[in-house]
């Protein structure tokens, strides 16, 4: 089955580096991705997968180069989009750090300086709302790409009957889209949602930590964060 495409273009860099497109393409993280989602889909949660995570890399790198920051930095951000979520074949409780730790294997053995690896594992192992905060550029994309992708395609229930409160907000989600706007420096998630599935109150209800964390991250990044449903501002 062909990988996911991200369009994401590396500038030309120095022998030896370590690139999104070796990690996205290394067979031994496709395994983790795919196991780790697998695990998700038992314990009955949204796709995790290569779809999830090769969107969650490619808003990473953008607003990063949206905002002028430096490429290289950029790609780390998107390299860490890739392996974020990898620490849930392990248990979801935690999984921020268990994927930073096995990030740290994985990228060591691709022969990624060490400076970069911990640039890395310090953006995945802050990812969660629940025990992570910005702690670099890398990790304040990574953290607002991550929580902007809700989507009706990461539902995989296939009976609207059998729906929680999490499955109804994704598939209420018809568009996701997120602006990086360096003048005024805003960064915007701008969401439709179809109300006779879910309220916009559900949203909040399941996502309020996750849009307060992501206000955190775009401050880290001298932005402010807005929040725009169905065409009305709320953050």
């Amino acid at each position: 089955m062909p990988l996911p495409e991200v369009q994401i273009i590396t500038e030309k860099l120095d022998a030896g580096r370590v690139t999104v497109e070796q990690v996205r393409d290394d067979p031994q993280v496709r395994d983790l991705i795919a196991m780790a989602d697998d695990y998700m889909s038992t314990v009955g949660y949204t796709d995790h997968g290569m779809n999830h995570v090769g969107r969650v890399a490619e808003q990473a790198f953008t607003i990063l180069c949206d905002l002028g920051l430096p490429r290289r930095e950029a790609e780390l951000a998107a390299i860490a989009g890739y392996l974020h979520d990898t620490g849930n074949v392990v248990h979801r409780i935690n999984h921020a750090q268990s994927s930073a730790l096995m990030a740290f294997t994985i990228l060591l053995r691709m022969g990624m300086p060490m400076r970069e690896i911990a640039a890395v594992q310090g953006a995945i192992a802050n990812h969660d709302e629940d025990t992570g905060e910005p702690v670099s550029n890398a990790g304040a994309a990574l953290i607002i790409a991550d929580k902007s992708d809700v989507l009706r395609s990461r539902v995989r229930n296939p009976k609207m009957i059998n729906f929680d409160i999490h499955d109804r907000v994704n598939y209420a989600a018809e568009k996701s889209e997120l602006f990086v706007n360096h003048d005024r420096h805003l960064i915007t998630l701008k969401l439709k949602i179809d109300t006779t599935i879910s309220q916009v109150i559900e949203y909040f209800e399941i996502f309020m930590s996750r849009m307060t964390m992501s206000r955190r991250a775009a401050s880290f990044l001298n932005c402010d964060f807005s929040l725009i449903i169905n065409e009305i501002q709320l953050m």
